[in-house]
């Protein structure tokens, strides 16, 4: 069976967590570059062990390996702004992007809601790590009833915020907040994330809180087994995601100012949904699952338009 080549642009842990999921748990895709600009980098050197070409040339360099015309898919695991230069550099090549960054360059994809809705786009985004968590819920909540607002927190232990996620932490709230609208399905969305301190570091923790209006007794189980869908959907291809605690669904307050998120919609309730997520530990520590989260859903994507890309010719 011809697998599909693919190439990871970043060689810190997201970028090296991915590649080590492709060695180890794709039956589609083959790892043909891992890519860096610190050659003693601990990727790089880990990719050499494994037997994956490599270049700490950056973008360049990938560009210039002589196997380069074979690769067909380019994971981007390095930050927004890179990622902009990077997909310039390889917009006349024609390969396929997936941005693990917020640059959102290309259209947001969350595996469990769109994954088949941008399969002809060149870039595709995968939005951050606390859209990955979150934003199936609140889509599990948009398909049974109208969410007016949405609301995510994002908890992530401090140890696993690396440099790029630190100096990502803007693109953060404005790419998953736009997100949380654009493929969640709510009228207005906002992201929050907190940069956990405790010692020994904590597993990730998501909250989602949904506004919506008037559920009878029926809709409430039906968004209920909605999300309780959803979440068996996200945790087949992350297995470390679950549930903390049951759905809650609460009347609001009668003198809760709830026109300052939702403007003129009704709402009276609150939905809220207690989510955790542990790593894989492939490459990181299990604690640090807001990655893991990441590199899996790119797996998933990578997958799926190698499954549907065009089957070649044979030669005459």
């Amino acid at each position: 069976m011809n697998r599909t080549k693919v190439a990871v642009i970043g060689s810190g842990n997201i970028g090296t967590d991915l590649m080590i999921k492709v060695l180890r748990l794709s039956d589609t895709l083959e790892m043909a570059a891992l890519v860096g600009v610190d050659p003693a980098s601990d990727g790089l050197a880990r990719a050499a062990r494994l037997g994956v070409p490599t270049t700490a040339d950056g973008v360049a360099g990938l560009i210039a390996m002589p196997h380069f015309d074979e690769i067909d898919i380019v994971f981007d695991a390095t930050s927004a702004g890179a990622h902009q230069a990077n997909s310039a550099a390889l917009g006349p090549y024609g390969k396929r992007l997936i941005d693990l960054t917020p640059a959102a360059l290309g259209p947001f994809v969350v595996p469990a809601v769109n994954l088949d809705a941008h399969l002809d786009a060149a870039n595709v985004n995968m939005v951050t790590c606390g859209g990955q968590a979150t934003i199936p819920i609140v889509a599990a909540i948009a398909r049974v009833t109208a969410v007016p607002y949405a609301e995510i927190v994002a908890a992530i232990a401090s140890r696993s915020a690396g440099p790029g996620t630190r100096a990502n932490i803007d693109e953060f709230t404005e790419t998953t907040s736009r997100a949380i609208e654009d493929v969640g399905g709510a009228a207005a969305g906002r992201a929050i994330i907190v940069l956990n301190p405790a010692e020994p570091p904590l597993l990730m923790r998501d909250t989602v809180l949904a506004l919506i209006d008037d559920p009878d007794s029926e809709r409430e189980a039906a968004v209920r087994e909605s999300i309780t869908a959803m979440v068996a959907e996200v945790a087949a291809y992350v297995p470390g995601y679950r549930l903390k605690q049951d759905v809650q669904i609460t009347p609001l307050a009668p003198d809760t100012a709830r026109h300052t998120l939702t403007g003129n919609a009704s709402v009276t309730h609150q939905v809220s949904v207690f989510l955790e997520v542990e790593g894989a530990a492939h490459y990181l520590p299990a604690y640090a699952g807001n990655l893991d989260i990441m590199t899996s859903a790119a797996l998933r994507v990578a997958e799926r338009l190698a499954a549907t890309a065009p089957t070649p010719e044979p030669a005459r």
